[in-house]
């Protein structure tokens, strides 16, 4: 049966790229069958990785089959992953988040979980001498997905391994970061296309925190004013997604990646409580700027309160 590799649900550039980057190591250096599938539709940067490489998009799946061979990859959170996803076959895990625990295996796996940036930083390292053999096109993923992740090297979990392997690829690629990345974030800022619902669960993960259940959504953009000149309406269809997500708030935190700073949307009491216990925020509307925010695993989930 063939091995799928996949990331999380709501997938952005990393989990669109890597089960690509992943599934061809399987296939041509271990001739595993392999196939990369996504969980979801990907983000406008993701598309614009698969267009500029001319890679194929991924099967997108809505659920796995028992014993159905499966690498996971960019997550180890079984709320990002299929409901069946205890009853698959899991073979391995590569991840640069927390570990958060409830997965289930048949079996020892590998894991590969390190304190980088990007998934696609761990899977150059850990393909070595065999990226010789790695095409153009897949290169090319592996270097966006690095770039994406770092915010171009602005966000706070960047490590000098990513930046090495970013400008290693560059170099083989003969890809000026700077030009490539600006048009990565244009094509991550155009959400004209979206709708409301759609934005708050673009790039979006479910966290808990004292007794409440949060869908914390994260825009990065170059243009923000794009996205806040939504703000009423992305208010008010935060309710009816936090009903459907089984959630009781969804949080959006907007970030400018040019300036390095996140603005939060402000709805409602718990919003404000959220803003201003975690952040330290005096908040006075219905939107507060915080200034050096870009991450949510490294500085917005960590330090939410209620």
């Amino acid at each position: 049966m063939t091995t799928l590799v996949f990331g999380h649900k709501s997938p952005d550039t990393d989990s669109t790229g890597s089960p690509i980057i992943w599934a061809w190591y399987l296939n041509q250096i271990h001739g595993v069958d392999a196939a990369p599938a996504l969980l979801g539709e990907p983000n406008t940067e993701a598309l614009f990785m698969l267009d500029h490489w001319k890679l194929d998009k991924p099967r997108i799946i809505d659920g796995v089959e028992d014993d159905q061979p499966v690498v996971i990859v960019d997550t180890n959170n079984p709320a990002e992953l299929p409901d069946n996803i205890n009853n698959a076959d899991i073979k391995a895990i590569i991840d640069h988040h927390k570990l958060v625990g409830g997965l289930e295996t048949k079996g020892p796996i590998h894991i590969n979980i390190q304190p980088l940036a990007c998934t696609a930083t761990i899977m150059y390292k850990a393909i070595g001498d065999d990226m010789a053999q790695m095409p153009t096109e897949i290169k090319g993923a592996m270097l966006t997905c690095i770039l994406s992740d770092t915010l171009e090297f602005r966000s706070p979990t960047t490590t000098q391994e990513d930046k090495a392997i970013a400008w290693a690829l560059a170099k083989d690629l003969g890809i000026d970061i700077s030009d490539y990345a600006a048009q990565m974030f244009a094509a991550k800022s155009d959400v004209s296309s979206f709708s409301e619902a759609e934005l708050l669960r673009m790039d979006s993960k479910e966290y808990e925190v004292g007794g409440k259940q949060f869908r914390v959504s994260v825009l990065e953009t170059t243009s923000p004013a794009a996205v806040l000149d939504r703000k009423d309406a992305l208010m008010a269809a935060m309710p009816g997604v936090a009903t459907e997500d089984g959630a009781d708030q969804v949080l959006l935190f907007v970030v400018d990646i040019l300036n390095e700073e996140a603005t939060m949307l402000i709805p409602n009491d718990l919003t404000k409580t959220v803003a201003e216990k975690s952040f330290g925020a005096s908040v006075s509307g219905d939107t507060v700027v915080l200034p050096g925010i870009m991450s949510r695993k490294k500085q917005i989930i960590p330090n939410l309160k209620v």
